[in-house]
């Protein structure tokens, strides 16, 4: 079933670089339902290699599963507003550092302004937390952006609560369902669960 289909959906990666190998197989997950992808990466993504990979590797990757150009830029994101380019725009990982920037207005790179485009026409964005002060300092900007209009979480959970007790990271696994309830204007619920890896 394409429950995806037709719809262009925005991904955009920031710097969790543990985390984006099982974000990949969300990318692959939403073609298989249909969606079109456009890749959208941070500054850092786009420009740290790391020992899960180097930048190159991932845009490469991207370009590949897309069939599209990622965007790096400020100013290869901004069109995604005024074109009204995307249905939905997908912040997969998400991380404290982005989740800060945008609970405080700030818009200082390719995914923040993609994410500022697609706000501008009211479209949903959803984010897909992993941070390791989400319970910590970046709680409160958590919490405003769980308050926020056209803003969707993926359901997210203590990922090691006794070895990193203010990490949160979200229930990949629950994208697809997120991005569906999302399209309606709707929060899948519950938003707080236990964390499977």
């Amino acid at each position: 079933m394409m429950r995806l289909k037709g719809l262009k959906v925005g991904f955009a990666l920031t710097g969790s670089f543990c985390t984006l190998n099982e974000v990949v197989e969300q990318i692959k997950r939403l073609i298989e339902e249909g969606a079109e992808i456009v890749p959208v990466v941070s500054r850092e993504v786009a420009t740290t290699d790391t020992r899960f990979g180097t930048a190159a590797y991932w845009k490469k990757l991207l370009r590949d599963l897309t069939g599209r150009e990622v965007i790096d830029t400020i100013v290869g994101a901004e069109p995604i507003g005024p074109k009204k380019l995307l249905d939905v725009l997908v912040v997969a990982p998400c991380t404290g550092n982005t989740l800060a920037k945008l609970a405080n207005a700030i818009t200082d790179g390719p995914v923040l302004m993609a994410i500022k485009a697609q706000l501008r026409n009211q479209w949903p964005v959803v984010l897909a937390i992993a941070t390791n002060d989400g319970l910590g300092m970046n709680a409160r900007n958590l919490g405003v952006l769980l308050n926020a209009k056209n803003v969707y979480m993926v359901p997210f959970g203590q990922d090691s609560p006794a070895g990193k007790p203010n990490s949160l990271v979200a229930r990949m696994d629950l994208l697809v369902e997120t991005i569906l309830h999302a399209l309606e204007g709707k929060q899948i619920q519950p938003v707080v669960v236990c964390y499977a890896s």
